[in-house]
């Protein structure tokens, strides 16, 4: 069983899957983990020794934020955003898309479930 920053990685699928179980650490950058430590990417996490775990535990924390910094980092840039009133700020704050897509349809994701409205029709409250 193997652990990367408080994350367990999964025994039974190859490296350049399992490694991706960790937040920030996706294909291409596992890629370049395996590459540097000298470990095939066809292997299997429970077929590591102990002195491969160790060679890609500390790649992984030397050269990349991954896990609770990556998304402390993200969070921060995001509340810097906010802060100065920028473009970019204002959509996150609003929970609306940022990057310029279209809100007249779709944009359901970032939205939220459809509220529907009602008429505004109020009911007499006894016949006349």
């Amino acid at each position: 069983m193997l652990r990367i920053s408080g994350v367990i990685i999964p025994d039974n699928k190859p490296l350049r899957v399992a490694l991706t179980a960790i937040y920030g650490v996706g294909p291409s950058i596992t890629q370049k983990i395996l590459t540097q430590a000298n470990i095939s990417e066809s292997k299997r996490t429970s077929e590591l020794t102990d002195q491969e775990e160790n060679r890609i535990r500390s790649i992984i924390e030397q050269s990349y934020k991954v896990e609770g910094d990556l998304r402390s980092v993200i969070s921060s840039n995001i509340r810097r955003l906010k802060d100065i009133g920028s473009y970019r700020g204002v959509r996150h704050s609003k929970n609306l898309p940022v990057h310029g897509q279209r809100t007249k349809t779709n944009a359901r994701t970032k939205r939220g479930k459809k509220v529907s409205v009602g008429s505004g029709r109020r009911k007499a409250s006894e016949k006349t």
